[in-house]
C-alpha cells in the first residue's frame, strides 16, 4: 500500500478583534473552510474572538481539526476556545508563537495589530537567518497590508534589509488566490 502523506498544518496569526470592514471576517471565515476544504489542520492563538474566532469556527464547521496555542494570562481576554481537537495553554506569548510555528508548515499572516505584526516579524527575522524555509504568506485583504509593505520598501531601501527580505514571504490578495499558492509552496 502507498504510504499516505502527512496532514499539512497552517498556522494562521490574525487579530483578536475583528477590525472595521466586513471584509476582513469574510476572509477569516473563507480562510478557514479553505483550511478544511485542502484537508489542512489550523494552528491559531486559541482564542474565541475577533478574526481569531471566525477562522477556527469555519474550519471546525467544515471538519478541519485545530490546534490553538494559548497563554495562561489571555485565556480570559481571548476567550480560550477550549472545544477544539488539540488546546495548549503556554506559559507566555514567547512559548505559543514557538508552539504553533514548530506544529505549522507554513505561516499565512490575516489582517490584526501588534500582535499579528509580531508574529510575522519574528518568523520573517528567522527565515532571513535562515533558521527556516516555510512558507510566509500575507493576506492583503482590501490592500491591509499595504503601509506594511511600504515600510518594507523603505527598509531596503534604506539599506537595512537586502531585497532579499521581500522574496521570504508572499502576498495573496485573496484566500482564493492563496489556497493554491499555499499548496504549491507546501509541495
Amino acid at each position: 500500500m502507498p504510504m499516505q502523506a502527512a496532514q499539512k498544518s497552517i498556522c494562521v496569526f490574525c487579530g483578536a478583534r475583528a477590525g472595521t470592514l466586513p471584509a476582513y471576517t469574510q476572509a477569516a471565515q473563507a480562510m478557514g473552510k479553505a483550511v478544511a476544504d485542502s484537508g489542512w489542520r489550523l494552528v491559531y492563538g486559541a482564542g474565541d474572538v475577533g478574526l481569531m474566532g471566525e477562522v477556527a469556527r469555519a474550519a471546525m464547521a467544515a471538519g478541519a481539526p485545530c490546534l490553538g496555542v494559548i497563554p495562561t494570562h489571555l485565556m480570559a481576554l481571548e476567550v480560550g476556545k477550549r472545544d477544539l481537537t488539540q488546546f495548549i495553554i503556554t506559559e507566555n506569548m514567547h512559548e505559543r508563537k514557538k508552539v504553533m510555528f514548530m506544529n505549522s508548515d507554513a505561516i499565512v499572516v490575516l489582517p490584526g495589530g501588534a500582535g499579528s505584526l509580531d508574529e510575522f516579524f519574528e518568523v520573517l527575522t528567522w527565515a532571513q537567518l535562515g533558521l527556516h524555509s516555510k512558507p510566509i504568506f500575507l493576506l492583503n485583504t482590501e490592500d491591509y497590508w499595504q503601509p506594511l509593505l511600504v515600510l518594507m520598501d523603505h527598509i531596503i531601501a534604506q539599506g537595512f534589509a537586502s531585497a532579499s527580505m521581500r522574496d521570504l514571504f508572499a502576498v495573496v490578495d485573496s484566500v482564493t488566490a492563496l489556497t493554491p499558492a499555499l499548496t504549491a509552496a507546501m509541495a
